[in-house]
């Protein structure tokens, strides 16, 4: 694939172009750890595997793709509730830009709190405990003082809210556990229960989460990336349709403030 010009590449470990030979600044074609995109992958790639190719040199046996399809479809959509999606809402019911609302969507769903960095850390537990009940620690560590999260309240991966056996939660990792062996979900379907009651806590969607990115042999900082990113379209979608909704129709009932004596 190389009988162009050096000069004439730009790449990086993940990405390559090669140059027009008359016009180095248009691009002759683009390689994707490898891959010829247009070429090869164009028409016969999944979206999930052009996905993961970002991530990783290789990619992972189809069970371990549909896995992440799986998860994918379900937290492409967070719904109105979640406080990612509701920041979207507003920007779009304000009038704001396309990108300001996925801005909006990103730096709210970017938090230790049901956000992207939820997934980190609960990530760095699954890598630092594994299947091993008395690793699994109830009382979430200190913040560090280089740390700009605050101190944790809950264990990362648990919701200190909900019930006990959420049911989409079932549901997401029975589905997955059925789709692919993978070690850490299949263990985490069978334990989830008494998890749970060792955590006293209920499992979320982004504890289920961290444990596909790390079966996937992602990385915290790469799972936490690509948890923003799944989880845009259903906050882009909620934008548009309050920009031709108005606030009028905004679907939350509106807060009354109580006057102080």
């Amino acid at each position: 694939m190389s009988d162009i010009d050096p000069s004439l590449q730009i790449h990086t470990d993940i990405w390559m172009e090669e140059a027009e030979p008359g016009d180095r600044f248009r691009t002759r074609a683009a390689f994707c750890r490898g891959y010829d995109v247009f070429g090869e992958l164009v028409g016969r790639a999944r979206w999930v595997e052009m996905l993961l190719l970002q991530f990783r040199d290789d990619l992972p046996a189809k069970p371990e793709l549909d896995m992440l399809e799986a998860l994918a479809v379900a937290i492409a959509n967070p719904g109105p509730r979640d406080a990612s999606v509701h920041a979207a809402m507003c920007a779009g019911v304000g009038g704001s830009t396309a990108a300001a609302a996925l801005m909006a969507a990103l730096a709210v769903g970017a938090g230790a709190a049901g956000g992207a960095r939820e997934v980190f850390d609960a990530m760095v537990a699954w890598e630092r405990c594994g299947p091993d009940f008395e690793t699994w620690d109830p009382h979430p560590r200190a913040a560090q003082a280089q740390d700009i999260w605050p101190q944790r309240e809950r264990a990362a991966g648990f919701d200190a809210h909900g019930l006990l056996g959420a049911l989409p939660v079932r549901q997401l990792l029975q589905t997955l556990a059925h789709i692919a062996a993978s070690p850490r979900v299949t263990w985490l379907e069978k334990h989830q229960a008494a998890l749970e009651q060792r955590i006293g806590a209920p499992l979320a969607l982004a504890g289920v989460a961290a444990a596909v990115f790390t079966d996937l042999g992602l990385g915290a900082a790469e799972g936490e990336m690509l948890y923003l990113l799944l989880r845009l379209p259903g906050a882009a979608a909620h934008a548009l349709e309050q920009q031709t909704h108005g606030y009028r129709k905004f679907p939350f009932p509106p807060v009354e403030l109580e006057e102080q004596t």
